[in-house]
């Protein structure tokens, strides 16, 4: 089983970016689909987008248009850059495979995950 470890969360105002950075112990090319996801307080955790092994990405209607997953099965790693950030998108973000768009089950346990608060 690959061990997933999220990075580049931090504090940025409202409008600004981030890029968060998702690094595998292992080979990920063999993995169909890797996420991000994130969890707000008080809220359930919800996959924001997903990079698929042919290529292909998807976001959930929040993030589109302001967030950019990619995936460097040469690196093994997931990266979410994520532009005009808004304080909705405070959250603990983690990586975990995808098993099916808008499914939270993990394979295996949750990371860590990486803090980003967004201030108005």
């Amino acid at each position: 089983q690959v061990h997933l470890v999220e990075s580049g969360g931090g504090l940025v105002q409202a409008g600004g970016s981030l890029r968060l950075s998702c690094a595998a112990s292992g080979s990920i090319s063999s993995i169909n689909a890797l996420g991000w996801y994130r969890q707000a307080p008080g809220k359930s955790r919800e996959m924001v987008a997903a990079a698929y092994r042919s290529g292909g990405t998807k976001y959930a209607d929040s993030v589109k248009g302001r967030f950019t997953i990619s995936r460097d099965n040469a690196k093994n790693t997931v990266d979410l850059q994520m532009d005009n950030l808004k304080p909705e998108d405070t959250a603990v973000y983690y990586c975990n495979p995808v098993r099916q768009w808008g499914v939270v089950i993990p394979f295996g346990s949750w990371g860590q995950g990486t803090q980003v608060t967004v201030s108005s």
